[in-house]
């Protein structure tokens, strides 16, 4: 095993941890705030859909991911008005958003199946981004760099400032974050719209970074991932990298196992484990919720102001 091997490796595991990253930060932000948001894998779908086609007219990949990001947001109102507003089931229509965003993804894509768009260009300079050692650092697309800055930024709003607290405030006790004269639902509503955004954006890195064509269900159930991920990290910021690179891991065992046809086990064996990795988090998680858990204590309860 040849250090150009490991590097590139391990450039790819960062790659295509990405997407799954950026999704789950935006989900523990609507976590913490009491709201369980199971339509991710709809949002990233139709954030995929959104910053391929804007990319494909603009040629701009940044009004792309503009895009993105502000569908994502748009398609999380749909279930944030039916859940904060019409106090709809969280689960069932977190469902329901993932069938949306799967269908309505489909009908928009439809034109651009098999259309390839440029990818992002290097923030850096050719000789940092493709040296043999240095591209471990410097060679990857924008996105995910801003990806790992949203995510300590995201941790650092939560525990450092005082609207991070109100938020959380909010997750923990609405009755009470109400009685003092915080707007629960307002809270909640803003909380979505960040969730839905990173998702879109997240779903837009499938279409412009890791395949720069459309393709039907490209996210490929790692919404699903992204909602485990952020159960696997306790709701903590930090730990979502840790545990984003765990599964981007276990992904790039897959590829590899495909590219060599070397592998103790065969590849779909590598393909089924963050699945398999994301049941067994979300067992553990259930059989702990008997002893106390980490998660917010208002999370998927709807909130009845008096």
């Amino acid at each position: 095993m040849t250090a150009d091997f490991i590097i590139s490796a391990l450039v790819t595991v960062v790659g295509i941890s990405t997407p799954i990253l950026l999704a789950a930060t935006g989900e523990l932000v609507v976590e913490k705030s009491g709201v369980l948001n199971l339509g991710v894998e709809g949002m990233m779908l139709i954030g995929a859909v959104t910053g391929f086609a804007v990319t494909f007219t603009t040629f701009n990949p940044w009004l792309g991911v503009l895009a993105a990001a502000l569908a994502g947001a748009a398609v999380s109102m749909v279930f944030a008005v039916l859940v904060l507003s019409l106090g709809s089931n969280q689960v069932a229509t977190g469902l329901a958003l993932t069938i949306l965003g799967i269908g309505l993804s489909t009908l928009i894509g439809a034109g651009f199946v098999g259309i390839i768009v440029a990818p992002f260009t290097s923030i850096f300079p050719d000789w940092l981004a493709k040296d043999p050692f240095l591209r471990i650092v410097f060679g990857y697309s924008p996105l995910v760099y801003l990806a790992l800055a949203i995510v300590f930024s995201v941790g650092w709003f939560l525990n450092k400032t005082h609207a991070g607290l109100v938020l959380r405030a909010v997750g923990e006790n609405d009755i009470s974050a109400h009685s003092i004269g915080y707007s629960v639902i307002g809270i909640r509503y803003a909380a979505v719209a960040f969730g839905g955004a990173l998702a879109g954006i997240a779903g837009s890195y499938f279409s412009m970074v890791i395949t720069p064509m459309w393709a039907e269900q490209m996210t490929a159930g790692r919404g699903w991932i992204a909602l485990a991920l952020v159960v696997f990290s306790g709701w903590k910021a930090g730990r979502l990298v840790v545990g984003a690179y765990l599964f981007g891991l276990l992904m790039t065992l897959e590829l590899y196992a495909k590219a060599t046809g070397f592998s103790v086990f065969p590849s779909q064996f590598w393909a089924s484990m963050p699945y398999v990795m994301a049941i067994v988090v979300l067992a553990i998680i259930s059989i702990r919720n008997k002893t106390g858990s980490e998660a917010p204590a208002c999370l998927g309860k709807p909130f009845m102001s008096n």
